[in-house]
Formats: structure tokens, C-alpha cells, sequence
């Protein structure tokens, strides 16, 4: 895996994964140490089934925190962790289904803005796409995700 330091701290190649196994999440910096390894315990005590209910949603919130990272407007509300992921699998799936855009990918990562998605780690860096809403864009991503999954 290519390791890339952006400004500000982010590393697109890592918003890519899913922690799965620790050295995945060795590889995932953009949550403190402890928080990944954290993460990956509490998947592991799902997946045996030996969870409690506060571990649960523990392990929510550590997900939807690695899910956020590169969204840079706020999610609220009982969906804010389905739009989080959606918007990790649209990267996901620039990634896998895009070519031309694997390299930018990879070093300049993809930032959400209330009103556009970006090539880039913020508002001002090339524009992928435009909206006139936030609802717009999710909307966006979640068909893009869709189409791509049903292709």
C-alpha cells in the first residue's frame, strides 16, 4: 500500500480500508492508535458473538469516525452513520471503477463539501462534482454506490 502524508494530517490510501484485521488497521493513522486498536477488538468480539450492547455501540461510533474522515459538513441524526459509509463506499468505488482518478486517488484524496465533492483534501481543490444541496450530493453518492454495486 502507497503511504502518503497530505496537509493537515489525512492520508487518502487509508480511507479506502475497512478494518478487518490488524494490519489494516495498523495502516488506518487517521485514528489515534488506541482507538484502532480498540476498533479492531470490538470487531473481533462481534464476530464471535461475545459483545455486549455498549461494546456495540462503541464499535458504531469507532466505525463512523474512520467513515468521516474527508466529510467536511455535518452529519446528524439517526442516518448520519449510513451516509458515512456511503460516502467511504463512493471512494471505494472511485477507486476500484475509476482509473484515471486511481492515481489522484491515492495521492490527493477525496474530500466532501456541502456542496461539492472534491479531488483534494479540501473546498478549493479540484472539483469532481457539484450541487446545489447536501441532500443532493448524498443523494448522488448513494445512487453512484447503487448503480455500481447492481452493475
Amino acid at each position: 500500500m502507497v503511504e502518503t502524508q497530505q496537509r493537515g494530517g489525512y492520508s487518502p490510501p487509508y480511507c479506502l480500508l475497512s478494518v478487518y484485521s490488524i494490519k489494516e488497521a495498523i495502516i488506518m493513522k487517521n485514528l489515534p492508535m488506541k482507538k484502532t486498536k480498540r476498533m479492531v477488538e470490538l470487531r473481533e468480539k462481534v464476530r464471535l458473538g461475545q459483545q455486549t450492547t455498549e461494546e456495540y455501540h462503541e464499535l458504531n461510533e469507532l466505525e463512523f469516525q474512520h467513515n468521516k474522515l474527508g466529510i467536511n459538513f455535518r452529519l446528524s441524526g439517526n442516518n448520519k452513520y449510513y451516509y458515512a459509509d456511503q460516502c467511504k463506499r463512493f471512494i471505494q468505488n472511485l477507486y476500484k471503477f475509476e482509473p484515471k482518478l486511481k492515481d489522484k486517488i491515492i495521492n490527493e484524496g477525496i474530500s466532501f463539501n456541502k456542496y461539492s465533492i472534491n479531488i483534494g483534501y479540501n473546498q478549493f481543490s479540484e472539483d469532481y462534482k457539484r450541487f446545489n444541496s447536501t441532500q443532493e450530493l448524498l443523494g448522488f453518492v448513494i445512487g453512484y454506490n447503487q448503480a455500481k454495486e447492481w452493475a
